[in-house]
C-alpha cells in the first residue's frame, strides 16, 4: 500500500500533528519557530488538498476505512468532489490566516497557532467524515478551538460576546446529540450510506420519530450556518474578534451549509421515500427571509467588520436558496458561489484589520478620521473586494450569481428569488459605496502615529484576492468540477457502493 492510498486522512492528520508539535517547549517557547512550523504545515495542506482533488477527478470518490473495518461497523472517511473542494478552500484560507497573523497578531494571546491548526483539523474532518456521529465529534473539535480563538487578544467586549457564543453552541451541541440519538433509535446506524439505504424502508410508526430527528438536525445546522432566526449571534461575534480569526470563521458557516446539503440533500433527499425533501417547506421561507434580513442589516452596519458579517448572512441565505431549488444545476451554482463568498468575505475581514490598524481610534467605524498612511493600496484592494461582494463583473461573484439566477427555471420561484438576490446586490453596492467614501475620502488630516501594514498582511490579502480572478480565468474547470460535485452529491452512495470503493 502506497502513501497515496492514505491521502484521504492527511487533511486531518497533518494539522493534528502540527498542532501537537507546536505544544512542545522547543517550538512553544519560540514564536518565530511556531510561525515557520504553521506556515510549512499549511503549505503542505494546500499541496495535499490539490493532489487529493486531482485524484478524485481522475479516479472518482475515495473512501478510507480506518483500521480496514468495513462500514457501517468501522469509521470511514469519504472524499468526493464536494468535500475535496472544501478541503482546498480551508487549506487556502488557513495559509492566508497564518500569514496574516504572523505579522504580529499572534503575539496578542497564547496558543494561537496550535488553536488554528486544531480548528482546521475539525473543519477538514467535518468535510470528510462518512458518518453523523463523527460529524458531531469534528464539530466539537472546531468549536472548542473557536471558543479560545474568539477571545484571542482579550478585552471586555470579546469575553462578553464569547460567553453568548459558547452558550448558544453548547445548546446546539446538546440538540445535536438528541437528534443523533433519535435517528440511531429508529435507523440503528449513523453511517451516512447505511442511513440512506434504511430511511426509505422505515415502517409507518418510525416515520414521525425519524422526521423529528431530521428537523432537529436542520435546526442545529441552521444555528451553525447562521440562518434566520438563528443568525443573531454572528455579526457581534465576527466583528468583535481579531481579523485573522474572523477570516477563518468565514468558512465555519459553510460547515453548517455543507451539513444541510449532506444530510437533507442526500439522506432526506429525493430517494428518502415518505421522508423525501422534508426540509424544503421550511428552507424556502427561511432562505428568502435570511437574504432580506441580512440585506437590511447591511444597510444598518456602522463598521466595516459588521458590514462584512452581515454580508456573510446574505451569502448564507443565497446558499440556502440553491439547496431549496434541489436540482443539480442549482447545487452546481451554489458550490461555485460558496467558494467565492468564503474567499471574498475572508479577504474583506483581513483588509478591515489593516484599515482598523491604520485609522487609530476610529478603527473601521464609518466616521471621519485622519488619512491612512497606505490609503492608496488599501483603497484599490477595497474596490476589488467590493466588486466581488456585490457580484459585479469581471470577478467571480458575477459568475456565481449568474449561475444561481440561471438555475431558477420555475417562473413562480423566479418572482421571489431574482428580486431578492439582485436587490441584495444593489443594497451591498450602496452600503459598500458609503463605506468606501467614509473610510477613504472623509478625512481631516494626516495620521503619522499609527503603524503601517506589514508585508505579511498584504501577502495574505493578496493570496485571497488573486483567487477571485483565477476563478474567472479557470471558471470552466471550476464550474465543471462543481457540477461533478453536485452530481455525486445528488446520487449519493449506498452501503454496498461505499464498501466496494473502500476496497
Amino acid at each position: 500500500m502506497s502513501l497515496f492510498d492514505h491521502l484521504v486522512i492527511f487533511p486531518i492528520l497533518v494539522p493534528f500533528f502540527v498542532a501537537v508539535a507546536l505544544l512542545f517547549p522547543s517550538l512553544s517557547n519560540s514564536l518565530l519557530r511556531q510561525r515557520a512550523m504553521t506556515i510549512i504545515g499549511n503549505v503542505l495542506m494546500v499541496i495535499i488538498a490539490f493532489v487529493l482533488l486531482f485524484k478524485v477527478k481522475q479516479q472518482g470518490i475515495q473512501v478510507y476505512a480506518l483500521g480496514d473495518w468495513s462500514a457501517p461497523f468501522g469509521i470511514v472517511l469519504v472524499a468526493d468532489a464536494f468535500s475535496v473542494l472544501l478541503i482546498c478552500l480551508s487549506a487556502i484560507l488557513g495559509l492566508a490566516v497564518t500569514l496574516y497573523a504572523s505579522a504580529g497578531e499572534d503575539k496578542n494571546g497564547a496558543f494561537f497557532h496550535p488553536l488554528i491548526m486544531f480548528q482546521l483539523m475539525g473543519i477538514n474532518g467535518a468535510f470528510l467524515t462518512g458518518d453523523a456521529f463523527n460529524l458531531f465529534v469534528f464539530f466539537e473539535v472546531l468549536l472548542i478551538a473557536s471558543y479560545s480563538l474568539m477571545i484571542h487578544g482579550g478585552g471586555k467586549q470579546r469575553v462578553q460576546v464569547n460567553i453568548h457564543y459558547v452558550f448558544l453552541n453548547l445548546i446546539g451541541s446538546s440538540l445535536f446529540l438528541f437528534a443523533l440519538g433519535t435517528l440511531y433509535g429508529t435507523l440503528g446506524t449513523l453511517n451516512f450510506a447505511d442511513m440512506a439505504d434504511r430511511i426509505p424502508q422505515l415502517s409507518s410508526n418510525e416515520l414521525l420519530i425519524t422526521k423529528s430527528g431530521a428537523l432537529l438536525l436542520l435546526a442545529v445546522f441552521g444555528l451553525k450556518a447562521a440562518m434566520l432566526p438563528l443568525h443573531f449571534w454572528l455579526p457581534k461575534a465576527y466583528a468583535s474578534t481579531s481579523a485573522p480569526v474572523a477570516a477563518l470563521f468565514a468558512i465555519m458557516t459553510k460547515v453548517g451549509i455543507y451539513s444541510i446539503w449532506r444530510v437533507h440533500g442526500v439522506l432526506f433527499g429525493d430517494q428518502a421515500g415518505e421522508l423525501a425533501n422534508i426540509a424544503l417547506p421550511w428552507l424556502w421561507p427561511i432562505a428568502l427571509l435570511t437574504i432580506a434580513i441580512g440585506a437590511i442589516s447591511v444597510l444598518a452596519s456602522q463598521s466595516l467588520r459588521v458590514l462584512c458579517s452581515n454580508l456573510v448572512i446574505v451569502s448564507v441565505g443565497t446558499l440556502l436558496v440553491t439547496i431549496s431549488l434541489n436540482t443539480v444545476q442549482a447545487t452546481t451554482a451554489g458550490i461555485y458561489y460558496l467558494l467565492h463568498s468564503t474567499l471574498v468575505c475572508a479577504a474583506m475581514f483581513l483588509l478591515a484589520g489593516v484599515i482598523q490598524q491604520q485609522r487609530g481610534k476610529a478603527e473601521d467605524r464609518f466616521v471621519t478620521a485622519r488619512t491612512m498612511p497606505q490609503a492608496g493600496i488599501l483603497g484599490v484592494t477595497f474596490v476589488l473586494l467590493a466588486i466581488g461582494l456585490i457580484g459585479m463583473p469581471p470577478l467571480s461573484g458575477f459568475i456565481g450569481k449568474a449561475l444561481i439566477l440561471q438555475s431558477v427555471t420555475n417562473a413562480s420561484q423566479a418572482m421571489w428569488i431574482w428580486p431578492l438576490i439582485l436587490g441584495a446586490g444593489l443594497i451591498a453596492l450602496i452600503a459598500l459605496s458609503r463605506a468606501g467614501t467614509t473610510l477613504f475620502w472623509r478625512t481631516n488630516g494626516e495620521n503619522t502615529t499609527v503603524l503601517k501594514g506589514h508585508p505579511m498582511q498584504y501577502l495574505a490579502i493578496a493570496l485571497l484576492v488573486i483567487t477571485l480572478p483565477l476563478m474567472v480565468i479557470f471558471g470552466g474547470a471550476v464550474s465543471d468540477f462543481s457540477q461533478l460535485a453536485a452530481e455525486q452529491l445528488k446520487a449519493g452512495l449506498s452501503l454496498q457502493q461505499l464498501n466496494e470503493v473502500a476496497k
